[in-house]
């Protein structure tokens, strides 16, 4: 290795973080004991993947070294990571060890008992091999943590990360992140232990020390680092052995930074703004607070303000059940800083969560082509006036995926829309392939509004797969009567609030030419009431609009209301396509309409003609894919995306 210079390149990474890594199972019943947990939550955990992911959603380029299992719990981590836009070249597949896992219950504000399954885990198999010096000196600054000094094979791979970042001149973070239990201090049962006083631990922990530019813990991890009995003490033996930074985290208290010296009274250092907010579950709070104060110490804001930003996003994690899924993006971290909040408890401020839903959505998709085969009704028209049943309503639609697939062929963008009455073999085919999925909610041809099965929405969506988007058609017209449009609101109001709750997409269409006039204003007055109402899907369905006028209003009232919305697919009402073009040419002007979502007009006469017996699979699969493959072509054309 050779020294810095004026030559040494550019990091292309802000922060590399390297440690453990494991799959947080966190009880859903709140004030259960562990014991008694019927159901869990799952999200990635470990404090250098926490801060990870807490990072990069605050903005910084982020790695990751660690190792997971050669399973679907290491291959969770993985996607998750690469979900968050972190780097996962450091990521090293095992495939000799599991993924570690840790369970995790809220039973009171003060008892948060959490059992650690790590025997000979994957990230405590990391070792000096694994470290990859091109990439250590491609990062501004390395993280390491305790719990990694505690073997000798993570302790060595850890030194080396040291030794490179310092040979090139990059930062040296250290996250004292003290769990005695993983030290083997405490039992299994003690797993939310945090202090134990060890001179083992000390003495593994205070060489570091010296070559860290970024020194962060609580009260208690500063005391075992330092191998003192009090704080002050505690605080001189590290400034002793390190120029470094010394951020102390002090739990509802904030934290103090000290650069230089440390003064006798311990308040004197360099305090940030503080959030008194009611303290739900701290859990992870400290993997937020570092992800936040890094956000600011890295890009060069005074330690005030990145004191203040940590605090901020500490706050964040303890109002919130999880831990890497809470931390704040950066745009959610200013608009509370901006506006602050009415709520003490911060899961429960509306425009906050909104935020934090539209900033943290798995997948992204600028534009949606979407063969829609989600009817009900209308197939069974055509079914039985063929003598059908609906078991061939659910084979046709089996044939509808094959003709998506031959025109998607793997590319991002496509979807379809799929019933769980007659397309469950159909929804598994799709999920195969890869398409976005919205599945219908709504009682067919139902106004005022039910659901179908059943009105209990939470419990029918429990079972949903994570990225099916709901699907709610809703016949509104603004000129409606008042009683029928309340009606539908509340109805609508508690899809959404179940879709909330269970973390599932929400996909609104409004069809409001079926029972009254559609003019230039219906669409953007009908959405302005819906919106001043409290619902903001992640997505609306519209009707094609008869002038770029129209679009222009709509646009106009999503971006006042909703900036975040997906944006709107267009629905096709079984119109000809040459109809479906001049619609989708309106539409260019809208910077909200991201595609269509059209059905009758592609699947409409294979139906008849395959239920009818008069067209075979193969021919049907054909008919449905020219028409699809015609369809997405006159949208890339009109969108600009190709040639013309």
């Amino acid at each position: 290795m050779v020294n810095s210079g004026d030559d040494e390149a550019a990091p292309v990474l802000e922060l590399i973080s390297i440690g453990r890594s494991s799959v947080d199972l966190y009880g859903q019943q709140i004030g259960t004991k562990l014991e008694d947990v019927a159901s869990f939550s799952k999200a990635v955990g470990g404090c250098p993947s926490n801060i990870a992911i807490g990072t990069s959603r605050l903005g910084l380029r982020t790695g990751l070294i660690t190792r997971v299992g050669d399973e679907q719990m290491g291959r969770f981590i993985r996607e998750q990571m690469v979900r968050e836009g972190v780097n996962v070249t450091g990521i090293v597949t095992d495939a000799e060890r599991l993924t570690a896992l840790v369970l995790l219950g809220i039973e009171n504000d003060a008892a948060f008992p959490m059992i650690f399954y790590r025997e000979n885990c994957a990230d405590m198999a990391l070792e000096e091999t694994d470290i990859d010096e091109a990439f250590v000196a491609g990062a501004g600054a390395v993280l390491v943590s305790g719990t990694h000094f505690s073997k000798a094979n993570t302790e060595a791979a850890q030194k080396k990360a040291i030794r490179i970042a310092k040979a090139h001149g990059r930062k040296v973070i250290f996250d004292i992140d003290y769990r005695p239990n993983l030290w083997g201090l405490a039992g299994h049962s003690a797993g939310d232990s945090r202090y134990v006083a060890s001179d083992y631990v000390t003495s593994k922990l205070k060489p570091v020390l010296a070559d860290c530019d970024l020194i962060v813990g609580t009260e208690e991890e500063v005391l075992i680092a330092a191998g003192q009995s009090d704080l002050v003490a505690a605080l001189r033996a590290i400034r002793a052995v390190s120029d470094g930074l010394i951020v102390l985290k002090r739990g509802p208290m904030g934290c103090i930074v000290y650069e230089g010296e440390i003064p006798d009274d311990l308040e004197e250092g360099i305090v940030g703004t503080g959030f008194p907010i009611e303290v739900f579950n701290v859990l992870g709070a400290g993997d937020s607070f570092m992800s936040g104060f890094l956000r600011g110490w890295l890009r060069g804001e005074t330690h005030n303000v990145s004191a203040t930003w940590a605090n901020a996003c500490g706050a964040f994690a303890v109002s919130r059940l999880l831990c890497s899924p809470e931390i704040p993006t950066f745009a959610e971290l200013q608009y509370f800083l901006t506006n602050g909040s009415p709520e003490k408890a911060l899961r429960k401020d509306e425009a906050i969560n909104h935020l934090h839903r539209a900033t943290t959505r798995r997948i992204e998709q600028p534009r949606l082509m979407a063969l829609a085969i989600d009817h009900r009704s209308q197939l069974e028209e055509m079914a039985a006036a063929a003598g059908r049943d609906g078991a061939a309503i659910s084979a046709f639609k089996l044939l509808a995926v094959q003709a998506a697939t031959k025109i998607a062929r793997g590319r991002a963008g496509f979807g379809m829309l799929l019933d769980d009455k007659y397309g469950r073999e159909a929804l598994f085919s799709a999920q195969k392939q890869g398409f976005w999925i919205g599945k219908p909610f709504e009682e067919p041809g139902s106004r005022p509004l039910r659901f179908e099965f059943s009105q209990d929405a939470g419990s029918r969506l429990i079972d949903w797969h994570i990225d099916h988007c709901i699907k709610v058609l809703c016949f509104y017209h603004p000129d409606d009567e008042p009683d029928l449009k309340t009606a539908q609101i509340e109805k609508l109001g508690s899809l959404q609030e179940a879709a909330r709750t269970v973390g599932r997409e929400l996909l609104i269409e409004i069809i409001a030419g079926k029972h009254g006039v559609l003019e230039q204003d219906t669409l953007p007055r009908a959405l302005d009431e819906l919106y001043q109402a409290g619902l903001k899907p992640d997505w609306w369905k519209l009707e094609p609009q008869a002038s770029p006028a129209a679009w222009q209003e709509i646009d106009a009232t999503i971006e006042q209301h909703d900036p975040w919305c997906r944006g709107v697919v267009l629905l096709g009402l079984d119109a000809p396509m040459a109809e479906l073009e001049a619609g989708f040419a309106a539409a260019q002007v809208a910077r909200s309409v991201k595609g269509f979502a059209v059905g009758r007009t592609i699947f409409g006469e294979a139906a008849r003609s395959w239920l009818a017996g008069t067209m075979s699979d193969a021919q049907a699969i054909d008919d449905m894919a020219k028409r699809f493959e015609a369809l997405t072509l006159v949208w890339e054309r009109v969108a600009g995306q190709v040639a013309a």
